[in-house]
């Protein structure tokens, strides 16, 4: 199935970032449509641009994941995301601004625009304000949210390393970000906002 965007929005200028040199070079890649591997607050990440149809099916494809599963997206603050979502209550900001930066994933309503690679088969989005520190500088440099998917195949054990992701994914053309895994054991928390409920 071809991916193709109905809206395609521009992303912020890019900002200063804790690794400069590096990050430029990872954002160089996702401005070409690349795929990037990076370390994330438990396990090795996949992540493109959100927008970039085109690297969304080379991901989906890499990791043999159902086009209608939907992506969760990270960011380095909570602006970056407020484009993409519905507005907020007062109880659910509060909730979200508790629990930001950090390993939470809300599910949160998606604005009408937001492409349905990202939202799946509801018009609902997974978001989350990261603390990685690699991940922050990735998405301060790239001036938004990035795509965040487990680096492994679809049902397989997440890579916690990048010798492990080589090995899922030998002949791909990935950029590695370099970095550690933060200290989580298991991938990060999701919660669905309206309703309050754990999904993971």
């Amino acid at each position: 199935m071809r991916l193709r965007h109905p809206i395609r929005g521009r992303h912020q200028q890019r900002g200063t970032s804790l690794t400069p040199f590096r990050s430029q070079l990872a954002v160089r890649h996702l401005r070409n449509g690349g795929i990037l591997a990076y370390p994330t607050e438990a396990v090795y990440g996949l992540g493109c641009d959100p927008l970039n149809a085109d690297a969304v099916e080379r991901l989906l494809a890499l990791k043999q994941r159902h086009y209608g599963m939907g992506l969760i997206l990270i960011a380095a603050a909570m602006e970056q995301l407020g484009p993409y979502i519905q507005p907020l209550d007062a109880d659910t900001d509060k909730r979200l601004q508790s629990s930001w930066p950090g390993p939470v994933t809300w599910i949160l309503p998606a604005q009408i625009w937001v492409p349905p690679w990202l939202t799946g088969a509801s018009h609902e989005l997974a978001l989350r304000v990261t603390a990685h520190p690699g991940c922050v500088a990735l998405c301060k440099a790239f001036g938004g949210p990035l795509i965040s998917t487990s680096a492994n195949p679809h049902g397989s054990v997440p890579a916690k390393t990048a010798h492990r992701t080589r090995r899922y994914f030998p002949h791909a053309d990935l950029h590695f970000f370099p970095g550690n895994i933060g200290e989580l054991q298991y991938p990060t928390r999701i919660i669905h906002a309206q309703s309050g409920r754990s999904l993971r």
